[in-house]
């Protein structure tokens, strides 16, 4: 029996209208996404700066609201929602920043910021419960119960980022919005973090959306990927297939430039430099959004807008000759 998804994002789009309204200009900076991640698995959405991962997450977690498309949440369309029916799915879903140290007041303790996300259920808690469970929480990050009293300037970036995992589960929550969460943080302590968050996984049953621009971080953590150029998905798979069996031409050259430790490997790989810069959202190109930087683009691509297409299981690519290079061998 096939696993049944918890979150479905279905052609879902977020514009922001810029200028005069009667222009009708506006910044597509989601234009038609759509994956799904079942109960308990990671699915990791990489790309460049400005593409659209970050407006995506905002759109399932509901601090935007998505222009069009829908957001089944354990069966529910919550894209359309209101703020009532959304308050007791809100808790379910919880977002970790990027920045650990700008997503905590400085002026609460650790213990003081716990206890506001346990209490924000509206439910009467004893002390000795709410202490009990702030307690559960920091054993959970790998933090001292003793460090309570602390406060967030008082802490490396790595216990930062702990406590932000912490307050997030203080919430109970089933699906995790992973913005970013290691970029700021050392190499060492990235390795770290990472292993948390799979360790949470196994023994909580927690769901992630992965959103980062390091593919080596995201080769560790999800299980299916999804890259993201100028607001669109333009290659879906699985992670194991990610890094040996890449097929659109974006997807290629990002991950000829992740270095290897392997010296044979490297010797033989040829680095894949794109030309030009990444459009504006504003003035997106026609056809396909990757055509002026491709390789191998033709007539066909600047006038033609290429739908993702499984071509084999659990992998989609939006591109017009895919099969083409596949029977080549690749792009």
């Amino acid at each position: 029996m096939p696993e049944k998804p918890l979150l479905e994002v279905v052609d879902l789009k977020k514009h922001f209208p810029i200028g005069n309204k009667k222009e009708g200009r506006a910044v597509k900076a989601v234009d038609g996404v759509s994956f799904s991640i079942n109960e308990g698995k990671t699915f990791g959405l990489v790309g460049e700066s400005g593409c659209g991962k970050t407006t995506t997450g905002k759109c399932i977690l509901r601090i935007h609201t998505p222009t069009a498309g829908q957001i089944i949440y354990d069966g529910a369309d919550i894209a359309t929602m209101d703020d009532r029916e959304l308050s007791p799915i809100r808790r379910e879903i919880q977002l970790i920043f990027q920045d650990p140290y700008g997503s905590l007041d400085p002026r609460q303790s650790i213990g003081s910021i716990l206890k506001e996300a346990i209490s924000a259920d509206h439910k009467r808690h004893s002390k000795i419960e709410i202490n009990e469970r702030i307690r559960e929480l920091l054993e959970m990050v790998e933090l001292s119960f003793e460090m309570k009293d602390r406060y967030p300037h008082e802490l490396s970036g790595g216990q930062r980022q702990r406590l932000g995992i912490a307050r997030a589960l203080a919430c109970k929550p089933r699906l995790i919005v992973c913005d970013e969460p290691v970029s700021a943080l050392d190499v060492s302590i990235q390795a770290q973090i990472i292993n948390l968050f799979r360790t949470l996984q196994q023994k909580l049953g927690l769901t992630y959306l992965f959103i980062a621009h390091d593919l080596a971080v995201v080769k560790h953590i999800a299980d299916d990927i999804g890259v993201m150029y100028l607001g669109t998905l333009v290659e879906k798979m699985n992670a194991s297939v990610f890094h040996e069996r890449p097929l659109h031409p974006y997807t290629q050259a990002l991950l000829s430039a992740v270095p290897t430790t392997n010296y044979d490997v490297e010797r033989k790989r040829t680095r894949i430099v794109l030309d030009g810069e990444v459009p504006s959202p504003v003035h997106a190109p026609s056809g396909c959004p990757f055509h002026p930087r491709c390789r191998y683009a033709t007539a066909k691509c600047r006038e033609e807008k290429p739908q993702l297409r499984r071509i084999a299981d659990n992998h989609d690519v939006a591109c017009h000759y895919v099969f083409e290079n596949l029977n080549k061998g690749g792009c």
